[in-house]
């Protein structure tokens, strides 16, 4: 099925992503927000035009200033990229002026919008709820990117009810998004994205909250260890309080079993520190899971997560310098498959750690020592 005209209702991270994929595969998106300036920035950033659902059309006969309300233009699909807690009853609203042929939202908890959708007597067959598995720890439309789901799984939960255009609508909008479609049913979205998206933002959380109150010695040590572990927990947290509500029970259960994990490996550690030698199993065995957790990560184009060498350099905190780098791998011929930066505190350079193929390691650095840089 192909996608001439689509509405995209919320014009937030996703929204705005969505929409600029869609203009750049020659999609005419059109715009709607309740906040007319995030509408504003994504028609500048170029992500479509502003929608207007309603136009007075005098019918025969009327006298000016008499027109009925009428639909003002029917699109082939609308996105709803509003909060879990909002998408049925804009659902409703769109559908009871007949907005488009099929309805889709992009919500991250999928069975309570559907479940209060069926309650409010919404048309489940146009409808196919669906999530991409993207995001960013900014929000709004000025984070928006246009290849935001490129590669990314996209997860699509269509009803008994949904017809088989409304599924296909569905499936050609995430291709045009560069993304990949993956069916599942709503309840096994949401006890799945407890583990892998909910829980851990809830987990990371709750250790970013111990550096609120942390001295500024421990701070001074911060490494990217903590930045790594932190890095979501500097989203909105009105967005991410609207997901966790809708999305309650199942992220419960993972905090609980993750919490129980903890108990234990702090009963452990206290018992070491009163001379328990023993207790170093509990500790190793957490750890270990961890290991073979991280493991099961999947890796590069959604394949087994790969074995990579990595190659430190020293690089300077100027203009160019990360150019300059990437360059020079292109020179010797090796792929980087990952690149990571670490700042040194109080000095303007830092640590670009290089991801590779092993048996590239040695002649990276190599022809990196040739030209120059520092390889420690």
């Amino acid at each position: 099925m192909e996608l001439r005209t689509v509405l995209v209702v919320g014009t937030g991270l996703i929204g705005t992503s969505a929409a600029l994929a869609l203009r750049k595969r020659g999609v005419r998106v059109l715009l709607a927000d309740r906040e007319p300036g995030a509408v504003r920035l994504a028609r500048e950033l170029g992500a479509g035009e502003e929608w207007h659902p309603m136009k007075a059309t005098p019918a025969a006969g009327e006298a000016a200033g008499q027109a009925t309300v009428q639909p003002s233009e029917r699109v082939d699909l609308a996105i709803i990229a509003v909060p879990p807690a909002h998408v049925a009853t804009e659902l409703l609203e769109l559908q009871r002026i007949d907005a488009a042929r099929f309805y889709t939202d992009v919500a991250s908890v999928k069975a309570e919008p559907i479940h209060r959708a069926a309650q409010l007597g919404c048309d489940l067959g146009t409808y196919v709820a669906s999530h991409p598995l993207a995001g960013r720890e900014k929000s709004g439309p000025g984070a928006a990117r246009d290849d935001l789901f490129l590669g990314r799984p996209w997860a699509l939960c269509p009803t008994d009810e949904a017809d088989p255009e409304a599924k296909a609508a569905v499936l050609r909008l995430i291709e045009l998004c560069g993304a990949n479609a993956v069916e599942v049913s709503a309840v096994d979205h949401d006890r799945a994205v407890a583990v892998v998206s909910h829980a851990p933002h809830v987990a990371a959380s709750a250790v970013a909250a111990r550096l609120a109150d942390a001295t500024d010695v421990a701070l001074g040590l911060a490494g990217q260890g903590v930045r790594d572990v932190t890095r979501i927990a500097g989203s909105d947290p009105g967005l991410w309080l609207g997901i966790l509500s809708g999305n309650a029970s199942p992220v419960a259960e993972v905090l609980e079993a993750v919490a129980n994990d903890l108990a234990d490996a702090a009963s452990a550690l206290r018992a070491l520190a009163e001379g328990d030698g023993t207790a170093t199993n509990e500790i190793t065995q957490l750890l270990k899971r961890g290991v073979v957790g991280h493991d099961r990560i999947p890796g590069k184009h959604g394949g087994p997560a790969s074995s990579y060498a990595v190659v430190q350099v020293v690089i300077g905190d100027r203009p160019g310098q990360l150019a300059r780098l990437f360059q020079a791998c292109d020179e010797v011929g090796v792929n980087v498959e990952d690149v990571r930066l670490e700042h040194a505190p109080g000095l303007p350079l830092g640590i670009a750690e290089l991801s590779v193929e092993p048996d590239a390691a040695g002649a990276l650095t190599e022809a990196l020592h040739e030209r120059g840089w520092q390889v420690p």
